[in-house]
């Protein structure tokens, strides 16, 4: 894990799913669900630019 934390105390250079703090921050985040929160990490991987890329082509297609 990252040692750079945001003022709320989560990692902003990795989104991890493992804590249940760190998905709820997330999934706020980027706007998205906790299903496509680990689906988008799942497939891309846990770098916050790649999933967030991932959900916006994702709404684009109309696919979420």
């Amino acid at each position: 894990m990252s040692d750079y934390k945001t003022a709320t105390g989560h990692d902003s250079e990795i989104v991890e799913i493992a804590d249940g703090n760190q998905v709820r921050y997330w999934w706020d985040s980027l706007e998205c669900t906790e299903a496509q929160l680990r689906e988008s990490v799942q497939a891309v991987g846990h770098s916050p630019a790649e999933v967030r890329r991932f959900l916006k082509t994702l709404s684009q297609r109309g696919v979420f």
